[in-house]
């Protein structure tokens, strides 16, 4: 409870100027401070500083390079449902400490439902994802089933998170 509620007081802390920070920091964040102070109507020092306290705070938690998949040769995406064995408290430790290791793996979600967790894979094509599938995932003995779901196409795909 603590955690949401200081989580909350973030969110009033912003106002309508940190939103558009925010906004043109997720569409590009290599805009030169100069560039975001001119957009913003501030000066260069208070677009600075605005963007260290929200560093500061957490709300920026890191830079990145959006990659073209299908250019670097990982352009083959599966979501990945599974199941665990058991659900201790340990065992989900292990997986997840486990999972987080695999580089073919984006992104690793504990959900609610059919399945335990969802994973989002990228490889070169299904030969690799089945070795992957062998050699590794269902290496974990944590593991007791998977179902695989094979994108055909990307529909949307977007970092941004709307303020």
């Amino acid at each position: 409870m603590r955690n949401y509620l200081s989580n909350l007081s973030f969110s009033f802390v912003m106002d309508i100027i940190d939103q558009k920070l925010l906004e043109m920091l997720q569409t590009d964040c290599k805009q030169t401070t100069k560039a975001l102070a001119s957009r913003l109507y501030l000066s260069v020092t208070a677009v600075y500083e605005r963007v260290k306290k929200l560093e500061q705070q957490g709300i920026v938690t890191k830079y990145v390079a959006v990659l073209d998949k299908n250019k670097v040769g990982k352009g083959f995406v599966v979501f990945c449902h599974l199941k665990l064995v058991q659900h201790s408290k340990n065992n989900i430790a292990i997986f997840e400490r486990r999972v987080a290791e695999l580089h073919e793996v984006l992104e690793c979600h504990h959900v609610s439902g059919d399945y335990d967790y969802i994973l989002k894979i990228v490889v070169r094509d299904m030969d690799e994802y089945r070795l992957f599938l062998v050699n590794k995932l269902t290496a974990l003995e944590q593991i007791g089933s998977t179902h695989s779901t094979f994108v055909i196409s990307e529909v949307k795909y977007s970092n941004v998170v709307v303020l």
